[in-house]
């Protein structure tokens, strides 16, 4: 994060390219998959199955059918409302406020993803055995200081 002010990061958001705008779509994986993929969170994708954590839906399990990246939302299968007229509309969905209950691992590449995230957990070292592999460290070289020499301003006038 480079800066703290609210108004520029809503306006970073707004304006990220959809390459950046990727990584916020990310939602929480349910217990089963954080243990066997070792990873909290995954950016969510057409085909996955989310359940619902929050609003008046909540607790409802369904599959993404959409992804869309320009308005931060995704659009779950079953989860509708009726307009006035009487056809149904999809509703728009913020993906953090959704858990992934199964992946959709049809992409190679998202599962290389989820290997790189799982093996940086499990790669994790007690601190015991980092404190025996770690080297001294050499001694510093002693900075010499430079004199720096004043100049007087000679007065020009009377």
């Amino acid at each position: 994060m480079k800066t703290t002010k609210p108004t520029k990061q809503r306006k970073r958001l707004h304006q990220a390219p959809p390459h950046k705008r990727h990584k916020s779509f990310s939602a929480p994986l349910s217990p089963k998959l954080k243990k066997s993929h070792n990873t909290n969170s995954i950016p969510v994708r057409t085909g996955d199955s989310v359940k619902l954590m929050r609003g008046d839906r909540k607790g409802f399990e369904g599959k993404v059918a959409r992804v869309d990246r320009t308005k931060y939302r995704i659009f779950v299968e079953g989860v509708t409302r009726e307009k006035v007229d009487g056809t149904t509309m999809p509703i728009p969905i913020h993906p953090s406020k959704v858990m992934i209950t199964s992946l959709n691992l049809d992409d190679k590449w998202r599962r290389k993803m989820l290997k790189r995230k799982g093996i940086s957990k499990e790669a994790e070292v007690p601190e015991e055995e980092i404190v025996e592999e770690k080297e001294p460290k050499p001694l510093k070289k002693e900075v010499k200081k430079r004199r720096t020499t004043r100049k007087t301003k000679k007065s020009g006038g009377a």
